[in-house]
């Protein structure tokens, strides 16, 4: 499974920002998918995360009711809506996916794409 990432941007604190993450080479309908991401000197942190049907979804405290993850699996696309951003939210974003229920650990994702910046301006 190849992902790949894109959306990244600069944006100022306030505004929004849509990040896709495609998959290739198989369909990734049975996996959960993950968005993590790494701030300059920090450790790759979990996002969010959505099981292969879309009926669950999951975020860390810092953005809920500010991301929405969502998936299409007919397009075999995973999507991370971002609103009301804040400079915190500054990083490389990257997209996982993983067969493994432990959707927060990183550990546990088997395909990662390369990633996308955000950079979100004070």
């Amino acid at each position: 499974v190849q992902l790949q990432a894109s959306g990244g941007g600069l944006v100022q604190a306030g505004g929004s920002l849509g990040l896709s993450c495609a998959a290739s080479g198989r369909t990734v309908s049975a996996y959960t998918m993950g968005w993590f991401r790494q701030a300059p000197g920090k450790e790759r942190e979990f996002v969010a995360a959505i099981v292969w049907s879309g009926e669950r979804t999951y975020y860390t405290d810092s953005v809920k009711g500010r991301f929405t993850i969502s998936r299409d699996n007919a397009k075999n696309t995973v999507y991370l809506q971002m609103n009301s951003l804040k400079p915190e939210d500054t990083g490389i974003y990257f997209c996982a996916a993983a067969i493994s229920p432990w959707y927060y650990l990183a550990e546990k994702y088997d395909y990662w794409g390369q990633g996308t910046l955000v950079t979100v301006s004070s």
